[in-house]
């Protein structure tokens, strides 16, 4: 497989590994905490809680990835935007969807699954906060510059005989 030539690609594969690390140590901890707090349906809930989390923070990233990979086609932006809006257009139809089926559900502990919920995207945030101030990315990317800096559109080169900034004019003597 070819690098990628967009260069937040590396970060957002930091983020889903990382993202993922920390989502396995929540659901441990949560389901412990969950489980002691609530018993068995304290463990559901918070497993469900950190599950959700991640899964509605891991669509984002994994749509832009996946969007990432026609950069250079002529239809690039309407294919990353259509791409990454459909991402977010089936979180909130997920979201909906398991509102109505969680909605009274008896062992859903409404506590634990919010705390367990809010835990995850605050981790998801600090690891998304922590990916990008390690990372190192150019102020200016995926650009591609002139090789030779005498080719192209340069407007700094003096004009020859405008203003005595021609060679006649340098101190050279002429023969």
């Amino acid at each position: 497989m070819t690098p990628s030539p967009v260069s937040s690609t590396p970060i957002l594969r930091t983020v889903l590994v990382w993202a993922g690390i920390v989502t396995g140590g929540l659901a441990l901890v949560g389901g412990v905490v969950g489980y002691l707090v609530a018993g068995t349906d304290g463990l559901w809930s918070a497993l469900l809680g950190v599950l959700v989390a991640a899964a509605f923070l891991g669509i984002t990233v994994a749509s832009i990835l996946i969007a990432n990979r026609w950069f250079g086609d002529p239809l690039y932006v309407p294919i990353f935007f259509g791409i990454v809006l459909g991402g977010w257009i089936l979180k909130f139809v997920v979201f909906l969807v398991l509102l109505l089926v969680l909605r009274g559900q008896p062992w859903v502990e409404p506590m634990v699954f919010f705390l367990a919920l809010v835990a995850s995207v605050l981790a998801s945030l600090a690891v998304d906060v922590l990916v990008l101030l390690r990372m190192r990315m150019p102020h200016v990317s995926d650009i591609s510059l002139p090789t030779d800096p005498d080719e192209g559109d340069r407007t700094d080169r003096p004009a020859e005989g405008r203003n005595g900034a021609g060679p006649a004019e340098s101190g050279a003597s002429q023969v």
